[in-house]
């Protein structure tokens, strides 16, 4: 027997607000029912012996550690710009604002 029928899918379709044809609701069903069942086949396959994981390998975070370092005054910052002004950046004005 079907996890998933093609009326709940059709239902859910229509709380998404999502037009789908009676093909497309036809594969989705049958699409989420393979899902669902695969899920049921983990389930069975877990037991007690077999920790839960959610990544087969140990993550660890490979970020560098936040060390401060010297940065550029306003004169190095400014000194390759195009153009600047009271020590700021000039750019070109794209909208009609003061």
């Amino acid at each position: 027997m079907s996890a998933i029928t093609f009326e709940q899918v059709k239902h859910l379709a229509s709380l998404a607000l999502i037009e789908m044809t009676d093909e497309e609701l036809a594969a989705m069903a049958s699409e989420l029912d393979i899902i669902v069942a695969s899920v049921e086949t983990m389930s069975q396959k877990a037991t007690a012996d077999i920790p839960a994981t959610s990544h087969p390998i140990p993550l660890e975070n490979v970020f560098r550690e936040d060390v401060p370092v010297p940065t550029l005054t306003q004169e190095e910052a400014l000194s390759g710009a195009p153009d600047a002004q009271d020590g700021k950046f000039r750019v070109p004005a794209i909208l009609d604002e003061d």
